[in-house]
């Protein structure tokens, strides 16, 4: 695989982060305002880890990076942006699997 590829993952979670985060901050009304935080948590989480995957091809190993990031994006910040959405934290179960992700993402540049 192409480890350019990540630059267009990067480029299309980029545009999907600042779309959601701008929808966050402009039109996300939550019923319960503590949900706010849970949506602002997920587009910053979004947003850093997708800068991250930019750094994806010079890496070693550019596809278990990159692969781990985009893993963490979908699971966590997408977990959370439904929790926030739905007002419902009974979606929650796969956020911490995405922050294992994050977590396995970061300390595969140790080896």
């Amino acid at each position: 695989m192409d480890p350019r590829l990540w630059h267009k993952v990067a480029a299309l979670s980029g545009v999907a982060a600042l779309g959601l985060g701008t929808y966050g901050a402009h039109g996300f009304k939550p019923k319960d305002p503590t949900y706010t935080k849970v949506w602002q948590t997920a587009s910053l989480y979004h947003l850093v880890h997708t800068a991250a995957i930019l750094a994806a091809p010079i890496t070693k190993h550019p596809n278990i990076f990159g692969g781990l990031l985009t893993t963490g994006i979908i699971a966590f910040s997408g977990t959370c942006y439904a929790v926030a959405l739905l007002e419902d934290r009974k979606y929650s179960t796969l956020a911490p699997f995405g922050g294992f992700a994050f977590i396995a993402a970061w300390a595969s540049l140790l080896f």
